[in-house]
């Protein structure tokens, strides 16, 4: 018996630090899943013809496809920081009693000159709260590579942000791992496909065209398919 206490012990160390087990999406293909979008311009949709046209937009389409009854709640923001998801958008976020949320901030915190740790902080407090005040499935996306888009890859300013969205990509990474975010990579998809396909940035030559945010929408799904469950025969 004196044996089994140090054993004993370990296992409670292992449970208490273990991740959460993955969370998925109901089962029930008739639940009434709420989806809220997190984050900035790109989720509010500047540069989409029409705001059916964003990539929260054609991501609900596709949720209702397996759950009918889905609703969506767009809180994202044009210009919003970290900072301000934190301060503005997560409680309401929250108050909706979510299935599934999607987090998609970052590029504002880089041209605003926001320190990466200040950043990540946000980060963490962001995705520690969703973790533990909600019982949703957060898919989180890398931002994509800022220094191919027509407004820096001619700039001065283009080795630097490029390099910034590297380390604040790392950070992305990092705390979605530690908080089982879904993390859906949009950096290495937007370096290769952007400078081959300019049709998937708009006119202001920075956010997405329609085309832009329909292969967003297509990269963002396989991040939410991964977490939905097996319907129950």
């Amino acid at each position: 018996m004196r044996r089994a206490a140090p054993l004993l012990a370990l296992l409670l160390v292992a449970c208490s630090t273990h991740p959460d087990t993955v969370r998925t999406l109901p089962p029930d293909r008739g639940a009434a899943v709420v989806y809220v979008a997190l984050g900035d311009s790109t989720v509010e949709g500047v540069g989409a013809s029409s705001r059916t046209l964003n990539y929260v937009s054609l991501l609900h389409e596709r949720l209702r496809a397996v759950y009918p009854g889905a609703g969506v709640a767009n809180l994202g923001v044009g210009g919003a920081t970290s900072a301000d998801v934190l301060l503005r958008q997560l409680d309401r976020a929250i108050e909706q009693r979510p299935n599934l949320i999607t987090l998609s901030i970052g590029p504002n915190d880089i041209t605003t000159r926001v320190p990466v740790e200040v950043y990540e902080r946000n980060l963490a407090t962001i995705l520690s709260r969703l973790r533990h005040e909600t019982a949703a499935v957060v898919v989180v996306n890398s931002i994509p590579d800022l220094a191919v888009t027509p407004r820096f890859s001619r700039s001065r300013s283009r080795e630097t942000v490029g390099r910034l969205t590297v380390v604040f990509n790392e950070a992305v990474a990092r705390q979605a791992r530690a908080h089982g975010a879904e993390l859906v990579d949009l950096y290495t998809t937007s370096r290769h496909e952007v400078p081959l396909r300019p049709e998937l940035i708009g006119r202001d030559g920075y956010h997405p065209s329609d085309a832009g945010y329909s292969r967003w929408a297509e990269l963002v799904w396989s991040g939410i398919q991964s977490r939905i469950a097996a319907q129950r025969q």
